[in-house]
């Protein structure tokens, strides 16, 4: 399909948060396995026909090294708090990690 500036709202988001949490990752010194990310931005119409982001959701899947396990919320912490764009965002966002760990 054709992207939309909502798309490219949802994307920049994503994006951002990833970057900072890579970069917090490297900081923390975690062994990480693997991230992805799912991101959802709810749009709610107003009444004089504009609409508004209501919230963005990040999902993100991290996997790790086991002995990485006890930073990884503070890397979300710093992914959240150093994130230009997240910042920048009016609407709340709602950050919900899947974390795992393997040997």
């Amino acid at each position: 399909g054709v992207m939309t500036p909502e798309d490219a709202y949802v994307a920049a988001l994503n994006t951002c948060f990833h970057m900072m949490f890579i970069w917090a990752t490297e900081r923390l010194k975690i062994q990480l396995v693997s991230y992805e990310c799912e991101a959802e931005g709810h749009v709610v119409d107003l009444l004089d026909r504009t609409s508004s982001f209501e919230q963005t959701i990040l999902r993100p899947k991290i996997k790790v090294k086991v002995e990485s396990i006890g930073r990884v919320e503070k890397a979300l912490e710093w992914a959240r708090k150093y994130s230009l764009i997240a910042n920048s965002i009016k609407p709340p966002i709602l950050i919900e990690p899947t974390i795992e760990s393997e040997p």
